[in-house]
């Protein structure tokens, strides 16, 4: 299937084909590799999760929130977070955060 202008129909979408084609317009034509930086710096994140369990979760969680806090009250509404608005992306951090708080705390409470 083509578009009216001859492209492909199917033609990829995410956040990687628009670094490339952007990079592919700023270049004046030369696309650089796209980097998976991103893709290390999860497995870094999973690795201190693992190692350090529920204490890392609520790190990371409670870094997030207070970024993205800190975002919101400078305007910005729109993320690049898949849940895009900004209060969406604050509630699941502080579902996050509060999970990790009760992994922490429950096997310590006499039963």
């Amino acid at each position: 299937m083509s578009l009216p202008n001859g492209e492909p129909g199917d033609r990829p979408t995410g956040v990687a084909y628009e670094q490339a084609v952007a990079a592919r317009s700023a270049g004046g034509g030369q696309a650089t590799p796209y980097d998976p930086l991103k893709l290390c710096v999860y497995a870094t994140v999973a690795l201190l999760a693992w190692v350090f369990g529920a204490w890392a979760v609520l790190g990371f969680a409670a870094l997030g929130f207070a970024g993205y806090w800190r975002a919101r009250r400078a305007g910005l509404t729109r993320s690049k977070c898949y849940l895009r608005d900004t209060r969406l992306v604050l509630a699941y951090l502080g579902l996050i955060a509060l999970a990790a708080v009760a992994a922490i705390v429950l096997p310590h409470v006499s039963r």
